[in-house]
């Protein structure tokens, strides 16, 4: 399994065939769910070390302990926003609070409508991966994701799955939403990871 970042771009560099567009563009399949806080939690299920799901309301999410990082954002449809402040919950913070079984190779993560999307624990871990609540010091706009959006700057977006509501842990990968429908299932924009014809051996769940 790769790292993540075995080596680090340039400052300023984008990944081939990226621009910088004009403001931050909207992309998204399905409506923008409403946001109930009543109604709203974050699940971790799947292979945890108990065995147990662990479950926070909207307030305790709130209250879980945050991380900052300025990331850029690479989008497969080829524009990049760059140097973002993003804050949230880091993903090495989850896994602290919600321990995996030690087998556990990969997340699925899952947001409303049932949209989904796998990475591997190490991206997951990522120094910048986080359950991002404010972008820019400001909160992420119900478009962009709101209340919480997973980010993962160093993968193309699609693996930043907005409206987030649970991790679940796998100790086997299988394809997300995108991954099932031809995009690449580890999604490393530095190597213009796109479509999943050009996945090499080992980067392959069955379709």
């Amino acid at each position: 399994m790769s790292s993540p970042s075995e080596q680090p771009p340039e400052a300023g560099a984008l990944p081939p065939g990226q621009y910088v567009p004009r403001g931050w563009p909207v992309l998204h399949y399905g409506p923008v769910p409403k946001f109930r806080p009543r109604d709203w939690d974050f699940r971790v299920f799947g292979a945890t070390a108990s065995g147990e799901q662990h479950i926070w309301s909207w307030e305790e999410f709130e209250r879980l302990p945050r991380t900052r990082a300025v990331a850029d954002f690479h989008c497969v449809t080829k524009f990049t926003i760059p140097g973002n402040l993003w804050e949230g919950v880091s993903g090495s913070t989850i896994v602290e609070l919600a321990p995996p079984h030690p087998d556990v190779t990969h997340v699925m993560v899952w947001a409303d409508y049932g949209y989904s999307a796998n990475i591997r624990m190490s991206d997951f871990l990522g120094d910048a991966t986080m359950f991002a609540l404010f972008r820019d010091g400001e909160r992420i706009s119900a478009d962009h994701g709101f209340p919480v959006r997973l980010v993962v700057p160093h993968l193309y977006a699609w693996k930043s799955v907005k409206w987030t509501r649970g991790v679940e842990y796998l100790v086997k990968d299988r394809r997300g939403f995108w991954e099932e429908r031809g995009y690449h299932n580890v999604a490393d924009p530095w190597r213009e990871q796109r479509y999943s014809y050009q996945e090499d051996e080992g980067e392959s769940p069955p379709l």
